[in-house]
């Protein structure tokens, strides 16, 4: 596994980009098309477009994919784990693009996409990358253990994406309606919700998913990954005590 593994990393970043960029293409050929000034401003068209937690979590992921790959390309041979640094940065994307797939085919799937999206963007974006990085995370070699604390690291993320989504709804435009606001997703929208305790009640899941898809994501690899000298586990030196005592 260890000999093709990057080649899939660097592909699913490579079909990652590719929907990206389609979907892209799609947002500003709607753009063009339109015939209100909000609604065919590109500036805020493209800022929107960026706005989108899949969007983000995907280009991130694909970078991230693509370090990885590469970085397993020039240590082939090698049996060292990943370094600190990209094994967290697996972990946040990895967490992500889970709850991305998870929030889309529970809370969003309803939705049309006909005009919007292409059927393999779309399942590109919200199926098949976060299987992907499930799979990565269940079976990509090398993998180090990370101390518990990493589950916080990836909540830093979302936590600044809805800051930055709140704050700035109700200052654009919304390019399908023409109202003053513009939210990425219906469940953050307070219109729509009933107000803003709706908005906390889908924002306090999301948390909660993250952190649960997170702490898994942690745990899944320190039990299969290489651990470092000052990583620190109570269960794995209970059993390796254990082990010891009966062979003395």
């Amino acid at each position: 596994m260890n000999t093709w593994w990057p080649y899939a990393r660097l592909a699913a970043a490579v079909l990652g980009l590719a929907a990206i960029i389609r979907q892209f293409s799609l947002s500003m050929a709607n753009a063009a098309a339109a015939d209100t000034p909000w609604a065919s401003h590109i500036p805020t068209v493209t800022v929107n477009f960026f706005s989108y937690f899949t969007i983000l979590s995907n280009l991130i992921a694909a970078i991230v994919l693509i370090i990885a790959g590469v970085w397993m390309l020039r240590t082939k041979g090698s049996t060292k784990p990943e370094p600190a640094w990209l094994a967290t940065l697996l972990v946040c994307v990895s967490t992500y693009m889970i709850v991305t797939g998870i929030v889309y085919n529970l809370l969003l799937r309803h939705i049309a996409i006909a005009g919007i999206s292409d059927v393999w963007t779309n399942e590109t974006l919200h199926v098949i990358i976060p299987l992907f990085l499930l799979a990565d995370v269940l079976f990509a070699p090398r993998r180090r253990a990370l101390p518990w604390g990493t589950m916080l690291t990836a909540a830093v993320f979302p936590i600044v994406w809805v800051a930055y989504t709140l704050i700035r709804a109700n200052f654009i435009i919304g390019p399908a309606h023409g109202n003053h606001y513009w939210y990425p997703y219906p469940f953050l929208d307070p219109n729509i919700q009933g107000g803003y305790g709706g908005v906390v009640g889908y924002i306090i899941g999301i948390a909660v998913a993250i952190i649960g898809v997170a702490a898994l994501v942690v745990w899944v690899g320190r039990r299969r990954g290489i651990r470092s000298p000052g990583l620190s586990d109570p269960i794995f030196e209970s059993g390796t005590a254990q082990r010891a005592s009966s062979l003395e």
